[in-house]
């Protein structure tokens, strides 16, 4: 344990974190317009894929995050007309969306480029460093000299704490996920912004799924994802609902990430499969000790009908 080490699971946590945190506020907005969508895991597989074929058949990396975000919401679009037109359950047709999207980009996978042993890879998305900041020492590096996806990332998360706590548009969306009926005799269009809510969970969990074979990885594998959609649903709650927690759940989870995979390399005698289950074994602690005292909004999940009183 030297400085060395630590800097270097310090600057792997930031690198893990962002697919975490792009996923996380997909559900985010999800769940703010009463949305519970438990499928971010297939709507990122399906994002990584046309990620990384775009970005392959293009040379652009841009347009393959395009891409993963168009995919996501396309995709999305399923979940949302079940549970908001025909007020189906959420639960369900997330699942639904679990299993039926990562098999999809499986299969266009093996028909795009075939069933060959050669694996195809792609040049990643290049760092932006910020003259003389990126200098400064340790902080440089880890601030200043990252991808734009990172710099867009804590954007988002900016735009987010300002959106649901000082604008009117914000708060208008949070009453949807609250009282939905209350909010419809304000005149706000429920039935706009859950769908516009889909959309915005597509876009983002696409463009999480994206980050991972346009920054993270040069290539595509099935199981690319490995379970960042169900850990980012937990960093929601050990969020609190809030941009900020969310940042902060995710930094954390990312830490978690990042610590099993160093400690793998460290020959400590100690098989490598129980530093795995590190991430895994955080999620469900937080969710069993932070989980149960806050609820979210109040008509997550619940079905809408306008002629319902």
């Amino acid at each position: 344990m030297n400085w060395t080490f630590v800097s270097s699971i310090i600057l792997a946590t930031v690198r893990m974190a962002v697919p975490l945190l792009f996923i996380a506020l997909a559900e985010l907005y999800s769940e703010r317009a009463g949305m519970v969508n438990i499928g971010l895991e297939g709507l990122a597989a399906v994002g990584a894929l046309a990620g990384f074929m775009l970005t392959y058949t293009t040379g652009s990396v841009w347009l393959g995050i395009l891409c993963g975000a168009l995919a996501g919401a396309a995709v999305n679009m399923v979940y949302a007309f079940a549970t908001i037109t025909l007020c189906a359950n959420h639960t369900v047709y997330g699942m639904a969306i679990n299993l039926l999207a990562p098999a999809l980009a499986s299969f266009i996978y093996r028909v795009f480029f075939g069933t060959g042993s050669s694996l195809m890879q792609i040049t990643l998305m290049p760092g932006i460093a910020v003259p003389v900041l990126k200098d400064i020492p340790f902080l440089g590096q880890l601030l200043f000299n990252q991808t734009p996806m990172v710099y867009l990332a804590v954007a988002l998360v900016a735009f987010t704490c300002v959106f649901f706590s000082k604008s009117k548009a914000g708060l208008n969306y949070k009453a949807v996920g609250e009282h939905p009926k209350a909010a419809a005799t304000l005149g706000i269009n429920v039935i706009g912004v859950k769908y516009l809510s889909c959309v915005l969970c597509g876009v983002l969990a696409g463009m999480g799924g994206a980050y991972l074979t346009t920054c993270y990885s040069t290539t595509y594998t099935e199981g690319i994802v490995s379970g960042r959609g169900f850990i980012a649903l937990a960093a929601v709650i050990f969020g609190r609902w809030t941009g900020g927690g969310v940042l902060l759940a995710c930094l954390f989870f990312g830490l978690c990430d990042a610590l099993q995979i160093r400690l793998q390399v460290v020959n400590v005698g100690i098989p490598y499969q129980f530093f795995q289950m590190i991430p895994y074994v955080a999620t469900v602690l937080v969710l069993a000790v932070v989980g149960s005292k806050k609820s979210g909004p109040k008509a997550n999940g619940l079905p809408y009908r306008k002629e319902q009183r």
